[in-house]
């Protein structure tokens, strides 16, 4: 029987040894550095330093979770091994984020697998996912993050800029000059199972949603 293990840790929690083995998990199933990159081919790396700063900053309330499978390292939130994909461990691993006291989550990927595993656990389908409101309400909500990455990303795509000529509809443009030649081929799968809203992923792009949640209602105990 295979055995799953999710936990989730504080700052103050996470070790150094941990974060190794986060950096490690990232930087042997990431991916490569696009062609108008500075280092095309070359494998993208973390390391444990920028983890701890970016991911963990002490400006912010934040959380590290993780997934084990039969005691390895198979994700940590949005990052997966390849060969535990497409198991569910995304989707669980974004539930495990929820807290009551939260009604808006986002997510900047240039990979549809990921972007497919938020709709799903904060409540909507990528098909039913609210344009509308990602667009009046991006804006706001990245310019409150702690996370300078995410702070500095702009908005683009259609529903930003109708005279966007590029064919992304909901996205961001971080510079972030990766090859996107697994996420294209993830993309033709899942256009090839659901009505795909993001549009085109353009280089240095990546996409993006927001995510009003509702919150749930306090059970009422029986009188």
């Amino acid at each position: 029987m295979v055995k799953r293990v999710y936990e989730t840790f504080t700052p103050d929690e996470v070790t150094d040894d941990m974060l190794r083995m986060a950096a490690t998990l990232f930087n042997e199933n990431y991916g490569t550095w696009g062609p108008q990159s500075h280092k095309p081919g070359k494998p993208v790396t973390l390391s444990i330093g920028r983890l701890r700063e970016q991911y963990l900053p002490d400006t912010a309330e934040s959380s590290y979770i993780r997934v084990t499978v039969d005691g390895n390292l198979a994700g940590n939130a949005f990052i997966c091994r390849k060969a535990y994909r497409e198991q569910g461990l995304a989707t669980s691993l974004l539930r495990s984020l929820r807290e009551e006291r939260d009604d808006i989550y986002g997510i900047m990927s240039s990979h549809p697998g990921a972007c497919l595993a938020a709709g799903k656990s904060f409540g909507t389908t990528i098909e039913t996912v609210p344009l509308d409101f990602i667009r009046t309400e991006a804006d706001a909500v990245m310019k409150s993050s702690p996370i300078v990455y995410v702070r500095d990303a702009k908005l683009c795509g259609t529903i930003f800029d109708p005279n966007d000529s590029t064919g992304l509809v909901s996205g961001v443009n971080t510079s972030f000059f990766v090859s996107h030649d697994e996420p294209l081929e993830a993309l033709e799968v899942v256009r090839g199972a659901y009505k795909w809203p993001l549009g085109e992923l353009s280089d240095g792009c990546e996409y993006l949603l927001v995510l009003q949640v509702k919150r749930r209602r306090p059970k009422l105990s029986a009188q």
